[in-house]
């Protein structure tokens, strides 16, 4: 089994990311370098805009500033939300499609269906977005350090995990992780079309599998266990016997051998990160937030009993 350590960054929209990354500098503040520390770094969604961040080399409270910046637009104007169909609406379908899905290839396959589907109206800004998420990333090079992007072939919902030896564009990739059927167009990458790897997992954290410690920093993570507050969407539906959920990917992972921690917004960070975490009006007070938690967070990562302790949980 790797000793190094993975670190997993989940997906969770403007807030989500720069929670991801206040966390990281709260923990750098005190002591425990995840930019230093991480062997491997797999990146869903949101969190792949952060894996990038975290694998540029930049130091933790230079990025916890860049994220507290007011975000520019390639050309100076400042970056706007996505600009795909009415977040109700979108939400809406995403409910029926989970409604109706029987597993999660079916689910998966599904959420592909959609977002072609929406390339008609879409595909018209797809230059633009990619010149967005472009303008997100402090590197646009694969960097030395492993690292998966993860996204889903539209047409047959299968998991694709991007790396550097994948010969795939960075941007490319990162795009096209992030790219939520109804929010933005499908990704086109070597004649195959992409969307967003947190529709089969917020997460993905089973793709850090073999190694001896894994750190899952989920914004999403917990909300099966809290009903999501009036107007906040409740995310897509995948019951447990599905095994892509995030506490069973933990527990193959514990069973494996891994010790997990695993990182959730705790009651500061999720008020600050609002009801809609695609608003980036949201980013500042969840970077700070993630920020202050990380700070508290960093003696349980650091404390060799109770991580042992923890992985036997």
């Amino acid at each position: 089994m790797d000793d190094e350590v993975a670190l997993v960054l989940g997906g969770g929209g403007a807030a989500g990311n720069a929670w991801e990354i206040g966390i990281v500098a709260g923990l750098a503040e005190a002591g425990y370098d995840l930019t230093d520390a991480a062997g491997l770094v797999v990146g869903t969604s949101a969190g792949a805009t952060a894996a990038v961040q975290v694998c540029s080399g930049i130091p933790p409270a230079t990025l916890l500033a860049s994220v507290l910046s007011p975000p520019v637009r390639p050309g100076g104007r400042n970056l706007d939300p996505t600009a795909g169909l009415p977040m109700a609406t979108v939400f809406e379908r995403m409910r029926a499609i989970g409604a109706a899905a029987t597993s999660a290839a079916d689910l998966q396959r599904a959420m592909g269906a959609f977002g072609l589907e929406c390339d008609s109206i879409l595909e018209a800004g797809a230059e633009q977005r990619r010149a967005t998420v472009a303008a997100r990333l402090p590197r646009q090079d694969w960097p030395d350090r492993p690292m998966l992007i993860v996204a889903l072939d539209a047409d047959t919902g299968e998991l694709v995990a991007f790396d550097r030896a994948a010969g795939v564009d960075l941007v490319d990739a990162v795009t096209a992780s992030t790219a939520l059927p109804g929010l933005a167009p499908t990704v086109s990458i070597n004649g195959a079309r992409y969307i967003d790897g947190g529709v089969r997992s917020p997460d993905n954290a089973d793709l850090a599998w073999g190694h001896a410690r894994v750190v899952v920093l989920s914004p999403l993570g917990g909300r099966r266990r809290t009903p999501p507050e009036p107007g906040q969407f409740e995310g897509l539906r995948r019951p447990p016997e599905w095994g892509i959920d995030l506490e069973s990917q933990i527990e193959r992972l514990r069973a494996n051998g891994s010790q997990v921690e695993v990182i959730t917004p705790d009651d500061a960070s999720r008020a600050a990160m609002g009801t809609n975490q695609m608003d980036p009006a949201t980013r500042g007070p969840a970077a700070r937030a993630g920020y202050d938690q990380g700070k508290r967070e960093a003696g349980r990562l650091t404390d060799p009993q109770l991580r042992a302790q923890r992985g036997r949980d």
